[in-house]
């Protein structure tokens, strides 16, 4: 195994797993990417063992901090420990994120079960690298009855691998239906967002659903209906408004699924020229959720990002009924949490609104994040009442 050494190691040193390229000494021409490496101090002093990519901004992807194999028995430990965090934490669901990459010290992977259904995403080239191994420990610490590949994800482009997505293990017999909360979801593994649905939100979406009681809402940017379906529950309707078709029939399945057909509207529309049409008819509702895409790919697009989620809660704000209620989010991680909450202070200024926040929330605890690292914490959701 061959060395890179640091010029500066006081990230790692404070709890972060990545090597960004400026930290090393000399140059990495001639690693291989993704090739295992040991990461030493500017002395030569041990500080991990981990994964490179020359080619990347983050050079290396700390592994472990101590001199072990990596091996079937590495990954079979890791993933047995973040299994018993999730039973330390879990609630009666019968779905969860098993990993979530630096959160359990295994950088580039996610891993997420929905029943008996396993999904995997594979994002940097030095876990692709490993990927035998990793279903190896997959297949003996979680016996899945199916396994799916997602690796559609934008970023393993950025670390040059190419997009696949396939079954590994047993097949898919017609649509995988998973609860939460006492409702039914059907969701799409193989053609969906991300691993099929957002396990996230789970727990926003519970608190935000004890304080609706009656109603008219939206659900913004609905995709299956996590919220909109749970919300119609405690509502009188609940309009769900999302762009993709695939996702508009989505909802609809998942309302039918739960009975609540005649209280759920699904349409396919832009957001952001719905709410226009609405603030034009004067249209107001008692409850919205608003819970976009991640606006933010990189610091280059930071500004244009915070104008559209600036515009976006504007508008929500002014569709709202006086003590209506408004549950906002943002995934994008380069906004922190501080950012967020200054994008709708923006957005009470300049529509003249009062906004109290009930709770300031982040994501669910299946997907925890790391002191040392505060690219981990990526989810805000802010509960609100205009008043």
């Amino acid at each position: 195994m061959r060395t890179v050494k640091l010029r500066s190691s006081k990230r790692l040193l404070s709890g972060h797993l990545w090597v960004f390229s400026n930290e090393v000494s000399g140059s990495l021409k001639g690693f291989k990417r993704g090739e295992l490496v040991e990461v030493v101090d500017r002395g030569g002093g041990f500080l991990g063992i981990g994964y490179v990519n020359p080619d990347s901004l983050i050079a290396v992807r700390l592994l472990s901090r101590r001199k072990v194999s990596i091996d079937v028995e590495f990954f079979r430990r890791r993933l047995s420990d973040a299994v018993a965090y999730r039973k330390m934490v879990s609630t009666d669901e019968d779905s969860c994120r098993v990993v979530f990459s630096d959160s359990d010290l295994l950088p580039g992977l996610i891993v997420d079960r929905f029943g008996g259904v396993v999904v995997v995403q594979i994002l940097t080239a030095g876990m692709d690298g490993l990927k035998e191994l990793v279903f190896k420990a997959i297949e003996d610490v979680l016996s899945p009855e199916v396994v799916v590949l997602k690796n559609d994800s934008p970023f393993r482009e950025l670390e040059g691998l190419k997009k696949e997505t396939c079954v590994l293990k047993g097949e898919l017999k017609g649509p995988v239906i998973i609860k939460e909360n006492g409702y039914s979801f059907e969701i799409d593994i193989l053609g969906g967002q991300k691993t099929g649905f957002f396990l996230d939100q789970r727990e926003n979406r519970i608190a935000f659903s004890r304080l609706v009681k009656g109603g008219v809402g939206l659900d913004l940017f609905s995709y299956v209906g996590a919220w909109g379906v749970q919300l119609a529950s405690k509502a009188e309707r609940v309009i769900c408004v999302d762009s993709s078709k695939k996702a508009v029939n989505l909802v609809k399945n998942n309302a039918s699924l739960n009975n609540l057909s005649d209280r759920v509207e699904a349409i396919c529309d832009d957001v952001f020229d719905f709410l226009d049409r609405e603030r034009e008819e004067k249209n107001k509702y008692d409850f919205i959720v608003v819970d976009p895409p991640a606006f933010v790919k990189s610091k280059a697009s930071l500004k244009r990002a915070i104008s559209g989620y600036r515009a976006l809660n504007a508008n929500a704000m002014l569709v709202l009924k006086k003590g209506g209620l408004l549950a906002s989010s943002s995934c994008s991680h380069h906004i922190s949490p501080e950012g967020f909450l200054d994008i709708l202070r923006y957005a009470a200024k300049v529509t003249n609104r009062y906004v109290r926040v009930i709770e300031f929330r982040s994501q669910a605890k299946d997907h925890p994040f790391l002191l040392g690292m505060p690219e981990t914490r990526y989810l805000k959701c802010a509960i609100m009442q205009v008043i």
